[in-house]
């Protein structure tokens, strides 16, 4: 009756959707049968290297948007006698479903034994080789058949493998995107976008994923190629843009062509791109731990743990920096531990620990030459990385310890096309006090980078250094606009309004930006300061108080001792 109707309407929609792969018997000399090798037995061995394949090939692009796509469904077919349901439903598969074949036999040649092996039609592929090798041929007729029915999951094993087979790679990709489907030809812009990047030509990795947007403009993961390798290259304008858009592709449920793993993953992350641009580190620390609190893909739950610390740096929270420093989980894994040691650098440069920047920066970059090499990177790749990443910030803190020489030396060796590169330059001339050259450094900066507060903070810094308060005032303005949760700029404004007479005015300033940063040391500092010059000695103790318990450097301990003597 209904549940027999019911049954067969159900049968027939899965069969409808059934993508998978079956294996057939393959056809097996008598001989090799006799010794326990049948057709069964060579078919399972090849499903399970199939299956070992598609488990290590680790890719963000959905299952459906293969169109021949076998899931995680890849069986042996076993012969059955008479009509059962599980043949009926085959039959329906066979009429409805879009499940790919594999067919082959294994024959006798005149130097050993040869396997045939094909699927979805196609002519089919033959290896040869000695019996003994029966495994070997069977992992290269498996390959074969990875390749012929699903050519982007092949590539991408390819590129995983260890050492990576880069060349064969890129070959299966030109070839996909130049024969390709639409869908097929914008992801394999995308995985030529990630080799271009490993291969340290982020202009060419910019371009392919360009190209995938061409074909598919919600593609989040070229959004994202775009972000890294701009990124990579020391164009933050750029990136920031490319962060933007993925996060309002994801946040409007447009980029769909994405697993719903890493789609869980890519929103913080691309949302972290964004805030730490902005830098607005309340929001990057939020970004971090729901990085961290989601299943790890690709590293996400790493990445986030070093955001966390780097964002308690940009904080000024030393104490809860080495707090979570210490924290981390043990890593055995070599690449984490350089990571790590990475994250500590960043977070060290931004807590002001110039001696510890400086004394980690070539055991440092060993390790990640190290680590680059055991996975086929280019030399090149390294150096690269160094001149854009970490070399600006080296240098800037050679030149906060005095050696102007040596920061000279290395910041000449970075691209001027290259924001942090020319922050750094200029910072390195504010150290020295060359004001006109610090302003032409930091003008080229926002020039580079009009939407980031960064070099608009740093610029009024310098200003305030050199004694133009007014100009000062106006950079940490510009600041403030562009990065309304930069707890920073509005900080250095009060320093500027303490020093203009105006310590009224400054309080403002500080109780805002304590908002955005509310264990910084040296806010609480001239916040207490403020208070005293405008008359509020009680509420200046509160605040000296509140410092005293907070990182400060040691000039900043030396300030508070003489005001807590004062004040008795």
């Amino acid at each position: 009756g209904l549940a027999i109707v019911m049954a067969l309407a159900t049968a027939i929609w899965y069969a409808a959707h059934d993508n998978g792969l079956v294996i057939e018997a393959f056809s097996v000399p008598p001989d090799m049968v006799a010794r326990g090798l049948t057709g069964q037995a060579v078919a399972a061995q090849l499903q399970d290297k199939l299956a070992a394949m598609q488990n290590a090939t680790k890719s963000a692009r959905p299952a459906e948007s293969y169109a021949n796509n076998w899931g995680d469904d890849i069986k042996v077919q076993i012969p059955e006698t008479g009509v059962s349901i599980g043949e009926l439903y085959g039959l329906l598969v066979t009429w409805l479903g879009r499940e790919t074949h594999i067919t082959g036999e294994v024959f006798h040649t005149a130097n050993g034994i040869a396997i045939t092996a094909r699927g979805g039609g196609d002519g089919g592929a033959m290896v040869t080789g000695s019996e003994a090798d029966l495994d070997k041929l069977l992992q290269q007729a498996a390959e074969k058949i990875y390749e012929r029915t699903q050519p982007y999951r092949y590539a991408i094993y390819l590129e995983s493998e260890t050492p990576p087979q880069i060349a064969r790679c890129r070959e299966i990709l030109n070839r996909l995107v130049a024969e390709g489907a639409p869908r097929d030809r914008a992801w394999a812009y995308v995985g030529l976008s990630v080799l271009d990047g490993e291969a340290v030509n982020g202009e060419r990795s910019v371009a392919d994923a360009r190209q995938a947007l061409a074909l598919m403009p919600d593609l989040v993961l070229a959004y994202e190629n775009i972000d890294q390798s701009e990124s990579s290259l020391g164009h933050d304008e750029a990136s920031l843009a490319a962060a933007r858009s993925a996060v309002e592709v994801l946040r409007q449920g447009r980029g769909i062509d994405i697993n719903a793993r890493a789609r869980q993953v890519a929103l913080p992350s691309e949302q972290e791109t964004v805030d730490s641009a902005l830098d607005d580190f309340m929001a990057v620390h939020a970004d971090a731990e729901q990085m961290v609190a989601l299943p790890d893909y690709n590293g996400s739950v790493e990445n986030g743990r070093q955001a966390l610390l780097v964002s308690l740096a940009m904080l000024h929270d030393g104490a809860a920096e080495r707090r979570a420093l210490r924290n981390l989980p043990p890593a055995a894994d070599p690449q984490t531990q350089v990571n790590r040691a990475a994250g500590e650098f960043v977070a060290d440069y931004w807590l002001g620990e110039w001696s510890s920047v400086v004394s980690q920066h070539a055991s440092l970059e060993n390790s990640i030459r190290k680590e680059l090499a055991a996975v086929g990177a280019a030399p090149a790749y390294a150096t690269g990385l160094f001149a854009k990443q970490l070399w600006p910030y080296v240098a800037s803190a050679m030149a906060e310890l005095g050696d102007f020489k040596e920061a000279h030396a290395l910041i000449d060796r970075t691209p001027l096309d290259c924001y942090a590169c020319v922050r750094a330059r200029a910072d390195i001339d504010t150290a020295e006090k060359n004001w006109s050259g610090a302003a032409a450094w930091f003008a080229l900066a926002v020039k580079q980078a009009p939407s980031i507060p960064m070099g608009y903070y740093r610029w009024g810094r310098m200003l305030l250094a050199k004694g133009d308060l007014d100009g000062a005032i106006a950079k940490f303005a510009a600041a403030h606009d562009k990065g309304p949760h930069f707890a920073d700029p509005l900080e250095m404004w009060g320093e500027a309004l303490i020093a203009m007479n105006r310590s009224d005015l400054a309080l403002a300033k500080f109780a805002e930006a304590n908002k955005d940063a509310p264990n910084w040391g040296r806010l609480h500092l001239k916040w207490g300061e403020a208070l005293y010059w405008s008359g509020d000695k009680e509420d200046a103790k509160k605040q000296f108080a509140i410092a005293a318990k907070l990182d400060l450097s040691a000039a900043d301990k030396a300030v508070l001792a003489a005001w807590i003597k004062n004040l008795g």
